[in-house]
């Protein structure tokens, strides 16, 4: 699953190019450290080893899987859609996602509905509407410079009169400092739950996984603006940065949902943590059988 994590794995063979039964902690380090762990972390990863300087994989393994939390069941929906707003900053791969996304829902038989809610370029609408068409899923949109709010509100009250499973909202791509976007996505928010209570039942914020760790800052500030409840990291099958994820995950303890590998359709999986962990492991250690 995790073969995309090349770079990564790249990386980690510089420093640890012949698998061991056990390794010291100075060379846990560095493998840690060349993967982007945060050195806090590192030193995190490194107390909490037995106090020999021989690190065994299980023990390893243990305290990696431990950064991760379980993704929870999704709540109820009595009636649908189960709406999930998408948001973060230009060029993380937002929209791409949102396409990738509705088409995995769409594999399992769930029924779909877009909305181009990112109306502050007018790109951004014909690229969330050139993947609704060729994904085959209907779309809520309008000109550039329209309210935002009005198209989540039209999209989800759409989807309810429809019977749709599931709505997914596109919204501009903006940085914490930008007060303006700020307050748009608070209202968005606030409009979503006009149009049914609850709404939006997910809020799911996308970073750009070769930003590494300096995703983290960014990722705090959004979580201020409006409460983030999963992650999705794009981007992760150019980057050698894959262990900046330990780090994403202590610092925001949100669940990370799904990452993306590559920009074609197929190219979002869900996050497996045991998988992930031992993708890494299985390059440092020797086969315990």
């Amino acid at each position: 699953m995790f073969g995309f994590f090349k770079k990564t794995v790249e990386a980690i063979r510089d420093v640890a190019p012949k698998k061991q039964k056990t390794i010291s902690k100075e060379l846990l380090e560095e493998i840690l450290l060349e993967a982007d762990v945060s050195y806090e972390q590192v030193e995190e990863i490194i107390y909490y080893m037995p106090p020999s300087d021989k690190v065994k994989r299980a023990d390893l393994r243990r305290v990696l899987l431990a950064y991760f939390i379980d993704v929870e069941k999704e709540q109820e929906v009595k009636d649908h859609p189960f709406v999930e707003l998408i948001f973060g900053i230009n060029g993380a791969g937002k929209t791409t996602t949102i396409g990738k996304l509705a088409y995995n829902y769409k594999t399992t038989g769930q029924s779909v509905m877009l909305a181009a809610s990112d109306t502050f370029r007018a790109a951004a609408i014909a690229q969330l509407q050139t993947w609704a068409k060729n994904i085959d899923v209907p779309i809520v949109a309008t000109q550039q410079g329209h309210d935002p709010s009005a198209v989540a509100y039209d999209a989800i009250d759409s989807a309810v009169a429809k019977g749709i499973d599931r709505v997914i909202i596109d919204t501009a791509g903006r940085l914490h400092t930008q007060q303006n976007l700020s307050k748009e996505l608070q209202k968005i928010v606030r409009i979503c739950d006009k149009a049914k209570e609850g709404a939006p039942h997910r809020k799911i914020l996308v970073l750009d996984g070769t930003q590494g760790n300096s995703a983290i800052n960014q990722a705090k500030s959004f979580n201020e603006i409006v409460p983030v409840d999963a992650l999705i990291i794009t981007k992760l099958d150019g980057t050698a940065k894959g262990g900046a994820l330990f780090s994403i995950a202590k610092e925001l303890n949100k669940p990370i949902l799904y990452i993306g590998v590559g920009e074609k359709k197929e190219n979002l999986v869900k996050f497996d943590k045991e998988e992930f962990v031992d993708s890494l492991l299985d390059e440092i250690f020797e086969d315990e059988n």
